[in-house]
């Protein structure tokens, strides 16, 4: 069980580096430091959204507008945190009782 609990946490833990890159890269495009001509860069940047993007959605459809602050990465790796503690503590239990 503890084995499975592992794999989970640090594919969260991946999950959440992807948010993170994925943020740090619009940044980047939205800057113009990095052009989306550039089809490595387009595509990276592709596959990112569509990884991300289904799971920022629903946090941005709640999330009252905040001009152009994007706060629905944070609030997504806040969850996936909580998430993994939740269930570091099911196990804890389990172990004990």
């Amino acid at each position: 069980m503890q084995s499975i609990l592992i794999l989970i946490t640090q594919i969260i833990q991946l999950y959440v580096w992807v948010i993170i890159i994925q943020a740090v890269l619009s940044w980047l495009v939205a800057f113009g430091v990095v052009n989306t001509q550039n089809r490595f860069v387009y595509t990276v940047g592709d596959v990112l959204n569509r990884l991300t993007e289904p799971a920022l959605r629903p946090i941005r459809r709640i999330l009252p507008d905040l001009g152009g602050i994007d706060v629905s990465p944070v609030v997504l790796i806040l969850g996936l945190y909580f998430l993994q503690n939740i269930l570091w503590e099911i196990y804890g239990s389990m172990m004990v009782g």
